[in-house]
């Protein structure tokens, strides 16, 4: 072990060792500590401990033992979430808020819309692009900025996509790090809840043109569980909710490319696949083996226990995604990618929490899954047959940085 390995270690606060180490922390300290996939630390200057395991998941989502309310710090409120965002609230408030985003995004034929958006706009894209050398990461973000825009009935240019999907990917990448890329990422979400207010007021007067169904329609007029309509900017950052996770699904489009590059036998699979399962296993693949969310968790409202450990009231609760999708105990040969193992075993994709864990109905699951699932699962497929080539670049994928990244950006020359 290092000097500065140990040094991290030995601090009483893990904030500055999750910050410096990044997805590698957790799964360190937890191959350390004996007592059922349990780890007492400090975090932020409170008590925490972190959970591992399905039994986990269950205690996590189950709001008789953890809530979110007051649990999300405020660097990430301002960065990813947004101030009174859906994910800040409990019981029947949250229940009521989030049957907006359960109508919104996994509605069939919504979800097939906005996929047939992405589809024709990255066609559009690598069409206006042939021959050259792109970052991907940057060219699917804006492809995925301007068909959720058009789709969540947004006005929609090709410099405003541009720019929506600058301000969405700084809101993610610099959520979780202290310094540049997260003041980037506070005022890029105040310059995109700014500039949406003024669309959420020309909504609620009845904008030209505007679809009923649409997300800034149905969250414009939408009315809380006390009956009251939201307030302006609460409207502008849920909208921002539907937007920015959909960007967010070109970091799993880098990797997916990474993949295909690096198991060129999965592009055969994805190019003989008859009726979509293959792609959408390689989907549910990618999202397994790729690191995306460290840990997601909130507060215990009260005293309770979980395999004999003792967790007083206002304990943060955090739940380990990056060990839970390389635990042996859950996956066999958890190393190893293998996108078949979604089809040898159909309930295999239950295990997967890279957006959460629960029902999406009634817990913190996000509603957004099947889009994701849906866009990745089709971006790959047209990937798979492009026929483009990778050129020499650093494809390594640091493990220190959340999120992270192939360090190119997953650069491709399109044909």
């Amino acid at each position: 072990m290092s000097t500065v390995a140990r040094f991290l270690r030995s601090l009483p606060d893990s904030t500055l060792p999750l910050a410096v180490r990044g997805y590698s922390w957790l799964p360190d300290r937890m191959s350390d500590v004996h007592g059922g996939g349990v780890l007492r630390t400090r975090v932020l200057g409170q008590p925490a401990i972190f959970l591992r395991g399905p039994e986990a998941v269950d205690f996590v989502y189950d709001e008789d033992h953890v809530v979110r309310r007051e649990a999300l710090p405020g660097p990430v409120l301002d960065t990813l979430f947004g101030r009174g965002a859906v994910h800040t609230l409990d019981g029947e408030s949250h229940r009521v808020r989030k049957g907006i985003f359960l109508g919104l995004l996994m509605d069939e034929r919504g979800v097939a819309d906005l996929q047939g958006r992405v589809v024709a706009g990255w066609r559009e894209w690598t069409a206006r692009h042939s021959g050259e050398e792109v970052v991907l990461f940057d060219g699917v973000a804006e492809v995925l900025a301007a068909a959720v825009s058009e789709w969540a009935g947004l006005p929609c240019s090709d410099a405003s996509a541009a720019g929506t999907a600058r301000d969405c990917v700084a809101m993610v990448d610099g959520f979780a790090t202290p310094g540049p890329r997260h003041f980037r990422a506070r005022r890029a979400r105040r310059e995109q809840e700014a500039s949406l207010l003024p669309v959420v007021e020309h909504a609620r007067t009845g904008r030209p043109g505007l679809a009923d169904g649409s997300a800034v329609a149905v969250l414009a007029r939408h009315r809380d569980a006390a009956g009251l309509p939201l307030a302006p900017h609460t409207v502008a950052v849920e909208i921002l909710n539907v937007v920015r996770p959909t960007v967010a699904i070109a970091w799993f489009v880098a990797f997916a490319a990474h993949a295909l590059h690096r198991w060129p036998d999965q592009r055969i699979a994805l190019l003989t696949d008859e009726d979509g399962s293959r792609a959408r296993a390689f989907a549910h693949e990618v999202r397994r083996f790729y690191p995306f969310a460290p840990f997601v968790g909130g507060l215990a409202w009260r005293d309770a226990a979980w395999r004999g450990q003792r967790i007083k009231a206002g304990t943060m609760v955090l739940l380990d995604i990056f060990g839970h999708h390389r635990d042996p105990a859950q996956w066999d040969h958890p190393r190893r990618f293998d996108p078949d193992r979604f089809l040898r075993e159909p309930g295999a994709v239950h295990r997967l929490i890279p957006q959460g864990g629960g029902d999406p109905a009634t817990g913190h699951r996000c509603p957004g899954e099947d889009i994701t699932v849906t866009v990745l699962a089709a971006l790959s497929t047209e990937l798979a047959s492009l026929g483009h080539t990778v050129p020499h670049q650093d494809l390594r994928i640091p493990l220190s940085r959340v999120p992270t990244l192939p360090r190119s950006g997953m650069r491709i020359r399109l044909p």
